[in-house]
């Protein structure tokens, strides 16, 4: 009975990706729509760092956390659709088990660093905003770069911890996920062995990567609308939160998407709306982050434009 239980566990083979669709029509179209969104995100994420390392007045607390987040979004992007890209041009479902791990891995790391740079950056706006006169201490190039190390410290240990707990799990020959990633639950599921210690895990991490770092955006705000409704000037009211209009867009939008799936009543829970939460949080959020960020913000719009040498008329027409 002990080996023909090990016969139907595997520590090392394959799993099987099963995507957004099982039918051969729809994968071109899957394909040629998740090609054009990566692309779209890759080349606007890299504009956003181009434009803000190459324009010297942006070289402030505040686009420095932005060109960090667009480069953990390209990062957070680049973990999943390429596989899923290179599966569907393959007409292949399978991801191996170190890549498997691996992929799981980068993303654990790259979405929980979006958290926390999401509430750095409305630390940011907090201070600047509350706390004005002591904005150039509180947010020295020190303190920055030191938050910014904090920040991959604490999406790096757990999320490695996580990663190394799974290989201690023995997983069942049914070997089918089905999303388009490596999803830890979805993995957990499919395990033969016990699994308590991984699932504790993933309360425990849902925990640092969302409720702290939500916590901390939803009290930054509320000091800020506090002291911005304190400021007798509309004009200045307005300037106000419009330094702020930006980031609260990302931040209803990437912490809606995670809600809308992992605060629902189980019952209502179902994989389907579960992939389409990933795909607003993982692609598209990150493809628009660029647009939110720049279309709204005319110092970003001027380096946009100096970056290509265009002035106000080839590249940025909205100018």
């Amino acid at each position: 009975m002990g080996k023909l239980s090990r016969v139907n566990q595997t520590a090392a083979s394959d799993f099987l990706l099963l995507g957004l669709s099982e039918q051969p029509e729809q994968q071109p179209l899957l394909f040629g729509i998740f090609l054009g969104m990566y692309l779209v995100t890759m080349v606007g994420n890299l504009l956003i760092i181009l434009a803000i390392s190459s324009a010297p007045h942006l070289h402030t607390p505040m686009y420095f956390f932005l060109a960090n987040l667009s480069f953990t979004d390209a990062c957070f992007t680049s973990a999943s659709i390429p596989k899923m890209l290179a599966n569907i041009h393959t007409q292949s479902q399978a991801i191996s088990y170190s890549g498997c791990l691996t992929q799981l891995y980068f993303l654990l790391v790259f979405g929980g660093l979006d958290n926390c740079l999401l509430a750095v950056m409305a630390y940011d706006r907090y201070v600047a905003i509350c706390q004005p006169l002591q904005y150039s201490t509180a947010m020295s190039p020190q303190l920055c770069a030191l938050m910014l190390a904090m920040c991959w410290l604490l999406t790096n240990c757990p999320a490695l911890m996580h990663t190394l707990l799974l290989t201690r799990v023995a997983f069942c020959a049914q070997r089918a996920i089905p999303h388009f990633y490596c999803d830890p639950s979805a993995l957990l599921k499919l395990a033969c062995s016990d699994t308590r210690i991984n699932k504790l895990m993933i309360i425990a991490m849902g925990l640092a990567f969302l409720t702290v770092p939500l916590t901390l955006i939803v009290f930054s705000y509320v000091r800020i609308s506090w002291a911005v409704l304190g400021i007798s000037s509309p004009g200045g009211r307005c300037k106000a939160f419009s330094t702020c209009g930006s980031h609260l867009t990302v931040v209803l939008l990437f912490y809606g998407s995670l809600m809308g799936v992992y605060l629902l009543p189980p019952s209502s829970y179902s994989t389907e709306r579960e992939s389409r939460a990933a795909i607003l949080y993982m692609v598209i959020i990150p493809m628009l982050n660029p647009f939110i960020y720049s279309l709204r913000n005319r110092d970003m719009k001027e380096a946009l434009g100096k970056l290509f040498g265009s002035g106000k008329t080839f590249f940025l027409p909205w100018l």
